[in-house]
């Protein structure tokens, strides 16, 4: 699909997931907005970006008052917004009994709540033109839990929840919702999960490294988009089969929660 002329707004944009698909719609036209944290990532990957009209805006999802704010202040100086992809947020690895409660919190604001007011402050706009594609990354762990997740998956259910009930409110506008649900992705995320203390972990996981490689995962999400789906699982072995196992299996999955951690 060609994306000239066409607007692509990504949130963690400085690396993995979010960095190959800004790589990608560049590659094929549109003109994408990088958000993150990072300003010196996102200026090496905008340097990097096939074609013009590339813009940076940081963003702090740990700060969702402060994203919808702000957004709301700056949304008429940009450029009208075709596809909005709420890919930022972070993971853990520790057990809920040694959890320190602002690890939920922090999870929860850049997870979710960073999420929605990112899609509060752009959706009125693609409701004015009845156009426009609002995608969430959730995850595998938004369909199943797993143990080491309770704040992560939490989180992740709660996107899976919220883009159901917008997809059904805003239909009638033409909007498209797509919820990507990444099983196993070979990317930095183990590495930066947080700890009991809400520090990253610093340390990468054997199945993510096993995980489907980043610009494999990144084309089939923007084929999904292309596609106008719904939902989409995207990963391979038994994270992409997870959630299918949990439907049709339930005591045989839930023996395997016991021996096997889901992204």
């Amino acid at each position: 699909m060609n994306y000239n002329n066409k607007t692509v707004w990504i949130t963690g944009a400085s690396s993995g997931i979010g960095r190959e698909l800004a790589i990608q719609f560049a590659e094929l036209g549109a003109s994408v907005i990088l958000s993150a944290r990072n300003v010196e990532k996102l200026t090496a990957l905008k340097a990097e970006l096939k074609g013009g009209g590339h813009l940076i805006l940081p963003l702090d999802l740990a700060k969702p008052e402060e994203v919808l704010s702000k957004v709301t202040a700056a949304i008429n100086e940009l450029p009208a917004i075709d596809i909005l992809i709420n890919n930022g947020g972070i993971s853990q690895r520790s057990l809920f009994l040694e959890n320190d409660f602002k690890v939920y919190r922090q999870l929860m604001e850049v997870n979710y709540f960073g999420l929605v007011a990112l899609t509060k402050a752009v959706l009125p706009s693609m409701v004015a033109r009845k156009s426009g594609s609002v995608v969430a990354i959730s995850s595998v762990a938004g369909k199943v839990g797993s143990k080491l997740r309770t704040g992560y998956s939490g989180t992740k259910f709660a996107v899976v929840g919220f883009m159901d009930c917008l997809r059904a409110e805003v239909k009638e506008h033409n909007i498209h919702c797509l919820t990507i649900c990444p099983g196993f992705i070979k990317t930095a995320i183990a590495h930066n999960s947080l700890n009991p203390q809400g520090v990253a972990q610093n340390k990468s996981e054997q199945a993510i490294e096993n995980g489907m490689d980043v610009k494999v995962a990144a084309s089939k999400m923007i084929n999904a988009i292309n596609s106008k789906k719904d939902e989409v699982i995207v990963g391979q072995g038994l994270s992409g089969w997870a959630p299918t196992i949990k439907r049709f299996f339930p005591r045989l999955f839930n023996r395997l929660t016991a021996k096997v951690n889901f992204k």
